[in-house]
């Protein structure tokens, strides 16, 4: 769907230059200067959200935190993005992590990594600085998905539950992805804003397969053109195949939020057309939850657009769509996107 722009037509005598602003020194600076040197930095989660970090740190009124989680997981398949940041930018990381324990007042850091990037993990606690060493752990953990997602990583690290609607400050964990903490600590002491980041570009359908440093805006049928997209391509996600999403154009800019973008060719994309089936009652989808509600009830209720039952009575806005119930269905029913249509839908009734 094709919808109005503006078109950015560049200064043609204008450099290449990045302009720095006022740096902000995290011995000296207050909580409060360093979240708004975050915000004017623009920088958000780079994990696939693009939540403003700004927010996410703020503290509520009345709660308190004592660990901060530097989420280095990476469990989406064919994504790498965060396991380069974790080998190539471990300075950057260690910097911003002091930003952070400044900035929510906590004396604990966990940085969480699966135990197939190893080879991060090693250099990270080889890395550790002085004065972090006595409350900065690194722990590996065991490679399973959903893994990353924030209330798993709280449960796997700390053995704590989110409870049902909350977030992870209520059980006294601030949750931060690793390349977000790495911008957070390039850029501060610099006072620049959020220009560029790594993305994996990969899939079956791209021959110069990797991990990319692209500026923010850059047209996604260029970036693909450069990693030598394939012809028979079929299918573009923005994000990994479990939890991103397919896109209907190329013609649309890489955002501070697109960690990743995976090309599939017709050959594995063909098996994937397949016919929806009605639910036949198997409970292999509320098996595979991670998190325990009831997806074969909630498909149930979104095809009928009986929204604010799956709401109020279901927990629909408890699933962070990790895909797990979709890939199980053998009916085939794309139960995750009817549930991204109807958070939607409640968002915007909620909005108006």
């Amino acid at each position: 769907k094709m919808v109005m722009s503006i078109y950015l037509q560049p200064f043609p005598a204008s450099g290449q230059d990045v302009a720095e602003g006022t740096p902000c020194d995290w011995k000296t600076a207050t909580p409060s200067e360093i979240l708004n040197a975050i915000q004017d930095a623009g920088i958000v989660g780079l994990g696939g959200a693009a939540f403003p970090t700004h927010v996410k740190l703020k503290i509520p009124e009345g709660k308190s935190a004592d660990t901060v989680i530097i989420n280095g997981i990476e469990c989406e398949p064919f994504l790498t993005t965060d396991h380069r940041v974790m080998l190539e930018q471990t300075d950057d990381i260690f910097m911003g992590i002091r930003y952070l324990m400044k900035v929510t007042g906590v004396q604990k850091c966990i940085i969480g990594i699966e135990s197939n990037k190893l080879d991060a993990a090693e250099r990270l606690r080889n890395a550790i600085p002085a004065d972090l060493a006595g409350n900065t752990t690194v722990e590996v953990l065991t490679v399973k998905y959903p893994q990353g997602a924030e209330k798993m990583l709280i449960k796997a690290l700390l053995n704590r539950e989110v409870p049902s609607g909350g977030l992870p400050v209520d059980v006294q964990a601030v949750v931060i992805n690793v390349a977000t903490t790495a911008e957070i600590g390039r850029l501060l002491p610099h006072g620049r804003g959020i220009q560029e980041r790594v993305i994996t570009i990969t899939g079956p359908g791209i021959t110069k397969k990797g991990n990319y440093l692209i500026p923010i805006g850059t047209p996604l049928r260029y970036a693909l053109e450069q990693a030598g997209v394939k012809a028979d391509v079929s299918r573009v996600f923005l994000g990994g195949p479990m939890m991103g999403q397919s896109v209907s154009s190329l013609d649309i800019p890489i955002t501070k939020g697109t960690s990743g973008v995976v090309a599939f060719t017709e050959a594995e994309t063909a098996s994937t057309q397949q016919k929806v089936f009605p639910c036949i009652k198997c409970a292999y989808c509320v098996d595979a939850c991670p998190i325990f509600l009831n997806p074969s009830r909630l498909g149930m209720l979104a095809k009928n657009g009986d929204y604010e039952k799956m709401m109020e009575e279901y927990h629909l806005f408890d699933c962070f769509e990790c895909g797990s119930c979709s890939y199980v269905c053998p009916s085939h029913i794309p139960l995750v996107q009817y549930f991204r249509i109807a958070k939607g839908v409640l968002r915007e009734k909620k909005a108006s």
